[in-house]
């Protein structure tokens, strides 16, 4: 889920050929509700903005496992292999 319009998220997808839906969160109110949406500081200013984080959530609905602030190197990997344990 990403706070960008539905438009600018069509274009990402049309750009990098995904082949699965993409949220959209323009006012942050789910983006808030995860605890994503966090206070952040960047050269000493600081300001609001999504924490990237990970959620993994079931067939069920149920959050199974959450990665807070998590780095994009790696992180694939580490959610497939928790997705193959199940």
């Amino acid at each position: 889920m990403s706070a960008d319009s539905v438009k600018a998220q069509a274009s990402f997808k049309a750009k990098y050929k995904l082949n699965f839906p993409l949220l959209s969160d323009p006012d942050h109110k789910t983006i808030a509700a995860y605890g994503a949406w966090q206070q952040k500081q960047f050269m000493g200013r600081q300001f609001m903005g999504i924490v990237r984080s990970s959620f993994l959530i079931g067939k069920t609905g149920k959050i199974e496992e959450v990665w807070p602030a998590v780095h994009a190197k790696g992180h694939a990997a580490e959610v497939l292999k928790r997705i193959a344990k199940q």
